[in-house]
Order: C-alpha cells, then structure tokens, then sequence
C-alpha cells in the first residue's frame, strides 16, 4: 500500500505535473486533485511531468476536499504555517515512520497538499488528523508544491530503501590483490630509491610506510595499479 496525495486546488497546469514527475520518483501512484484551476491532463501538465503521465491519467478529481478523502482513514496535512489547532504536529521524518506504520496494519493514509499561493486553509485542515510541518529555514520555508510533494514523498520512500549509504562502484575491474600491490610498493619503492628520494636511511621506514598509507587507503583496483606502474616506468624511463 501506498499513500493518496491530493492536491487541493492547485492553480497551475505545470505544477501538477510536476508533482506526479516527484510522486513517481518516489513511487507514488495515486493521486487526487480538488478543484484544480486548469485542466491536469493539459499539454502544459503533461509536459511537466517528464513521463509520469501515467498518474496524470489515473488521477481523480473531486469539488471539495470532504469527497476526496472520504474513504481514507488517517490524513497528513502538510502546512508551513502556525496554526490555531489541536492537533499532533510531525516532522517530514516522523510522518513517514508514523504513515508507513499505519499502512503496514490496513490502514488507508492519504497527505494533502494546499495551493501554491496560500497552501491549505482552516476549513482543509478540518479534515486532517495529524499535521506535518517540515523544518526549513524560518526566514523563508515556503515551498512550491512540487518540492512539498517531493520532500514529503522521500521521506516515505527512504523507509523502504534499501540502498546502502556508501557504495564504490567498481565496474569492468576487481580491487587490487595483496600480490599486485606488493609488487606496485616494490616498484615504486625501487625507482624512489635510485632517485635518491631516500636522502636519511633513519626516515626511510616511515617515509615507505606513510607512502603505502596513502595508496592502501585509496583501495587501489587492479587497472589503478598497471596505470601507476606505467606512470613509474615513463617517469623514470632514461
């Protein structure tokens, strides 16, 4: 299960399509439109969505912010302003963990989204159990409803990736093995020497060690280490 995204009253063509470009980045399909100004299925929408049409087709439109979260059972209202309300306030963050963990027990969540010029009014708000303010800076924390979307969508996605943090892609060669970059520190270590880099035979261990720390923490690959070989041998050719 994936959230509903509805766009209420959104004024421009352009930015519903970008917002269904940001809800399909994040996997996101189902999307609903209050009272738009101008038609989702525009050429101008399309455009703008880069190829996520297919939400723009998909997406129901309904007269009043009542119709279209009807069937849901837990609505997030994101709003960057303060308001006069009761209501539990989340980050993006704890609406994401809060949200995946409802739809994981059954439970159908939907977000809503204001306008681009004023974002969502009281009478909106009315229909939200829990709203969502994502901290930015407080000079100036208005968001164009594209960015809302995708900001708010990441936060859901995230959850459900599996990426690593850190990867080191490696493609067409292997690391290093310990033979290849012994043989890489002998060489260098040999054309070093005739060259007279050695000048104090008390320095010249930890010369040689500081020197294998520097290429062991770069983890070498087995085409890094013949290029440095050749870099060597032209350097040193006579």
């Amino acid at each position: 299960m994936t959230p509903v995204f509805v766009l209420v009253r959104p004024q421009l063509a352009e930015n519903i399509g970008t917002a269904a470009r940001a809800m399909m980045n994040c996997t996101i399909e189902e999307m609903r439109i209050v009272s738009p100004d101008e038609d989702p299925l525009s050429s101008r929408a399309l455009a703008a969505s880069s190829g996520a049409d297919e939400i723009l087709y998909n997406a129901r439109c309904f007269d009043s912010v009542g119709e279209a979260v009807a069937d849901l059972q837990t609505v997030y209202a994101t709003t960057g302003r303060p308001r006069d309300m009761v209501k539990p306030v989340f980050t993006g963050e704890g609406m994401a963990a809060d949200l995946v963990k409802r739809q994981k027990s059954g439970i159908k969540c939907g977000v809503l989204f204001g306008p681009e010029r004023t974002g969502l009014e009281n009478d909106d708000l009315n229909y939200a159990d829990i709203i969502v303010n994502i901290p930015l800076n407080p000079k100036h924390c208005s968001l164009n409803l594209a960015q809302a979307v995708l900001l708010t969508g990441y936060e859901i996605f995230r959850l459900n990736d599996s990426t690593p943090a850190e990867t080191l892609p490696v493609p067409a060669t292997d690391f290093a093995d310990k033979t290849e970059t012994e043989h890489f520190f002998a060489h260098l270590e040999d054309e070093l020497s005739k060259a007279g880099y050695f000048r104090s035979p008390e320095k010249r261990p930890r010369m040689i060690r500081n020197l294998r720390n520097i290429f062991t923490r770069a983890r070498l690959t087995s085409q890094e280490i013949r290029t440095l070989h050749g870099v060597i041998t032209d350097l040193t050719r006579r």
